[in-house]
């Protein structure tokens, strides 16, 4: 039986993250992996659901080129080659990882993964092989995968989840939408922008429910103006799938409604992957389907931890990816603090951006905050103007006592690049006069940051 100080269980951006980290600090490592190093993230999620999206950019920019003074006559768009560069894009980000794992000298066992008392892991081949395999310390990153709902059962086929919806044979003409999540707005924005009739259906009574209000608002704006049919306070009643074509039937204003479609999305969240890895037989606690841990990610039973969506905090991967870095830390004696779950970022990559980090308004005043609100346009700002993308606006939420910098919310381009600026300064702990006194360049998209706090303290000049 083969010994390690650290075998991890998954190779997502929290497995990986976590064992290359461990190996730094000089644990000797393996990772156990079921399918392809890096996880769903890398090879389902985060990575080619951007590249497809960065496609559908390119066909907007030419949809629109007249708008820059160019003529561009017979474009068109191939929807075989927009997913197998998706597809090229995520493998070669795994391969990617299968390097970081051989330079940082991490043993990669392929097999499916199973957790056994006195710190053993069983390791199932493809060819029904086991092996065995030993450790001082056994991290769980199992992540997650698309929630089935009763009465939204996936064939994979018409009734889809997140993997099949980027790896279609064929762009559907129409595709309802379940769900209006991350997940949910960023399918629906690239089914829409390569032509296909987008119905979007959420339970709540906004789009981006998570958002603040005034990014739901205007993300629903902008997707009903491009032609997005959106339904909120709705409520799936069942989906039948038929030779051709799937029936929805939406409880909506009151009465049912019948839509049919090529393809229904079902985007209403995710489910941890924590069935059938012997959690039972070590007995780790779980509550509401996450494995239940403390501030440094140990379980109930010493030596086994867990992290990433398995886990309580956010279903992000950089959630996962600091999380797994902090528990082997302090495995090391490292002096590490609990990661701050109020200043994670959420980022959803349609188009327009959406990110976000902190309280919202209403969350702001139901604590009970004497709150300064600054709002700025991008419609104001030059950079903006000048590359075509003026919609959207950064808003900044400061306690108006001390200045604290409590929340902040952005719509537009390139704005999930931007809130690292916020979520830095929020760490810091970055009163909102010192970010007017720090000089921002012109022109760039970020000045809008400077000018909505510049506008919370009456101080905007370019409004």
């Amino acid at each position: 039986m083969k010994s390690y100080d650290i075998i991890v269980i998954g190779s997502g951006p929290g497995g990986y993250v976590t064992a290359i980290r461990s190996s730094q600090l000089g644990f000797k490592t393996a990772v156990v992996e079921k399918e392809s190093l890096g996880g769903v993230c890398l090879n389902w999620g985060c990575i080619p659901t951007k590249a497809l999206i960065k496609s559908a950019q390119v066909f907007d920019y030419l949809k629109h080129a007249d708008d820059f003074g160019l003529k561009i006559k017979n474009y068109s768009k191939n929807f075989d080659a927009v997913i197998n560069r998706s597809r090229s894009v995520a493998n070669g980000m795994s391969k990617g990882v299968n390097f970081l794992m051989k330079k940082n000298k991490i043993d990669v066992i392929i097999g499916h993964g199973r957790i056994k008392s006195g710190k053993k892991v069983e390791v199932k081949k493809d060819d029904g092989k086991t092996i065995d395999l030993q450790a001082d310390n056994i991290i769980i990153a199992t992540g997650a995968k698309s929630k089935v709902l009763p009465n939204l059962p996936q064939d994979g086929k018409k009734i889809i989840g997140y993997r099949e919806a980027m790896t279609l044979k064929s762009q559907p003409k129409k595709i309802i939408i379940i769900g209006s999540g991350a997940i949910g707005i960023e399918f629906a924005y690239f089914y829409n922008s390569m032509g296909s009739e987008v119905t979007i259906i959420e339970y709540l009574d906004r789009i981006v429910p998570l958002e603040d209000s005034e990014i739901s608002k205007a993300l629903e704006a902008n997707f009903k103006k491009n032609g997005i049919k959106i339904l909120t306070n709705s409520e799936l009643i069942n989906a039948k799938v038929k030779e051709k074509t799937v029936s929805a039937t939406i409880k909506t204003g009151g009465k049912e409604q019948v839509f049919t479609a090529d393809i229904v999305l079902s985007a209403v969240g995710i489910k941890s992957n924590i069935e059938n890895i012997g959690l039972e037989d070590v007995g780790i606690v779980t509550d509401k389907d996450k494995i239940i841990v403390d501030d440094y990610y140990q379980t109930n039973i010493p030596g086994y931890f867990a992290i990433g969506d398995i886990t309580k905090g956010q279903a992000l991967a950089h959630v996962a990816s600091a999380e797994g870095i902090l528990c082997v830390e302090k495995l090391a004696g490292h002096n590490v603090e609990p990661i701050d779950y109020g200043n994670i970022p959420g980022c959803t990559y349609s188009s327009p951006e959406i990110a976000s980090v902190g309280l919202t308004e209403d969350q702001a005043k139901e604590k009970g905050y004497d709150i300064k609100v600054g709002k700025f346009p991008f419609s104001a700002s030059g950079k903006a103007q000048a590359s075509g993308h003026s919609e959207g606006f950064v808003k900044v939420i400061f306690d108006a006592k001390y200045g604290e910098w409590l929340g902040c919310h952005m719509i537009g381009a390139g704005v999930t690049d931007m809130i690292a600026e916020a979520v830095l300064a929020r760490k810091l702990e970055t009163t909102g006069q010192e970010v007017l006194k720090a000089v921002h360049p012109h022109p760039t998209m970020s000045e809008a940051v400077m000018e909505s706090v510049a506008a919370a303290y009456g101080e905007v000049i370019h409004l």
